[in-house]
């Protein structure tokens, strides 16, 4: 019988605040109460905001709230070879292309292209859709181009991608997506136009990192923030290209402020160190976010 085994995988670029509590909790509470292990992983690939500080008070605040998890942690920026090899296989199979378009670019293209009133098409997260033109250049602009030393990402060519899997993948959701979607979903990665997979200073991206993570880790249960429920279909797409596991997923609520918005450390939402100091035990923070202190 298979042992579930699930994992917290924050990113040292803020203090956590209460909505990484209430994952945090949740992911080692399920993991105990199904007999199962719970992995702590450093998601720290972002190496101009991630700092060892933030990390170590990462492992503070998780141990003040009587979380247990397994050594050693793995940590991304020790891992980029794992990345760098499953990149090279896409690069192998034709599936990704380097793209050399600024953010400034992608922007006056869109606004030249909405001037006549026909809105861009967006992903889920209401961003542009990234245009064709990088994705179009010939072979050999694209190698002059990267030879010349041009920054560039390696961005996911959707229409290639399909072409070499399945005409329909789905995942199994236990939890719930923004308008209530669980049980089995499918999942449309297209909507989310050719995504950042890599970049040229650094060989993965979050969605790849993600899926090749949690293969190696033999994670079975994702469970994770409704925000990154619609992602989903991208992780579940390089997982069909690389032909990795597929975990079972849990898209839970997102803890939210007075006002209705997501937390964020970077906007310097109140942080668990902070209700620390200000006198909070750990099963007020446990209380604050709907669930049983750790026992």
């Amino acid at each position: 019988m298979t042992v579930p085994v699930f994992r917290f995988a924050p990113s040292p670029n803020g203090l956590l605040h209460l909505g990484h509590a209430y994952s945090a909790l949740l992911n080692f509470s399920m993991a105990r109460a199904t007999g199962g292990r719970f992995l702590l992983r450093i998601e720290d690939i972002d190496t101009t905001r991630c700092t060892p500080e933030l990390e170590e008070q990462i492992y503070r605040d998780l141990a003040w709230l009587g979380i247990e998890w397994e050594e050693p942690v793995r940590r991304q920026s020790e891992h980029i070879d794992d990345y760098a090899q499953a990149l090279e296989r896409l690069v192998d199979a034709e599936i990704v292309y380097p793209s050399f378009m600024s953010r400034g670019e992608v922007r006056d293209f869109v606004a030249e292209a909405e001037a006549d009133g026909t809105p861009w098409p967006r992903d889920p997260d209401g961003v542009p859709i990234f245009p064709p033109l990088d994705r179009e250049r010939s072979q050999a602009e694209r190698l002059q181009r990267m030879e010349a030393g041009e920054p560039f990402a390696w961005r996911l060519d959707m229409e290639a991608a399909h072409r070499h899997v399945a005409s329909r993948f789905f995942w199994e959701e236990s939890g719930s997506g923004p308008k209530g979607e669980t049980g089995r979903i499918a999942a449309r990665p297209e909507a989310w136009g050719d995504v950042v997979i890599a970049r040229k200073e650094v060989p993965t991206s979050y969605h790849l990192a993600v899926v090749v993570d949690d293969s190696l880790q033999g994670v079975t249960h994702v469970v994770r923030g409704r925000d990154l429920f619609h992602a989903t279909a991208v992780h579940r797409l390089l997982q069909e290209l690389l032909g990795l596991p597929v975990p079972r997923y849990h898209h839970h609520a997102l803890i939210l402020d007075e006002s209705g918005r997501k937390l964020s450390k970077s906007r310097g939402d109140t942080g668990i160190a902070a209700l620390r100091a200000a006198g909070a035990t750990p099963a007020d923070v446990a209380r604050m976010v709907g669930l049983e202190p750790v026992r």
